[in-house]
């Protein structure tokens, strides 16, 4: 059984701990993504977020050092579902341009689940006057941002392809 959350802080902490499984999730889908994309851009865009997500993951840690608890011991399981779709759209038998497009459709889903998640935790620490450790996790946020942007402007060049595929 959870912990209660009997305030702001608890919450804080809960939602920390959920982004790090969510970020371990990602550490482990990342690779098999820019495996099977064909795209050279979107190839180079799933490996840099994958050392961007090594420190983000990183930065929980830290985080979680100087409010002296332990991140670990929590599931997402918005991430597992997400990270679990993503997963079954690798065994579709897609031509390699659609499958580009599928797999940024999935990796879009997961940076708007950890924008949304960071967006949550950067407004609870200002509220709970951590600003040092708010601005360690608005880092990330703008990574997160940056990685959809990259996204987008990858899948122009994709969808074409894939509309034009047979």
């Amino acid at each position: 059984m959870a912990n209660k959350l009997k305030n702001l802080e608890d919450l804080f902490k809960h939602e920390l701990k959920d982004l790090y499984s969510a970020e371990t999730q990602i550490l482990e889908a990342l690779p098999k993504m820019a495996e099977k994309a064909s795209n050279p851009d979107l190839k180079k865009a799933f490996e840099h977020h994958l050392e961007e997500t090594k420190n983000q993951k990183k930065r929980i840690e830290e985080v979680c050092k100087k409010l002296d608890f332990d991140p670990k011991g929590e599931t997402c399981k918005a991430m597992k579902g997400i990270i679990k779709e993503a997963e079954d759209m690798l065994k579709e038998d897609a031509d390699p341009e659609v499958m580009d497009a599928a797999l940024i459709a999935e990796a879009q889903r997961v940076e708007h689940y950890e924008m949304a998640g960071y967006g949550t935790v950067c407004t609870y620490a200002e509220r709970l006057g951590y600003n040092d450790i708010k601005n360690k996790l608005a880092e990330t946020l703008e990574e997160e941002k940056n990685a959809d942007n990259t996204l987008n402007k990858v899948s122009k060049n994709v969808n074409a392809k894939a509309e034009a595929s047979h």
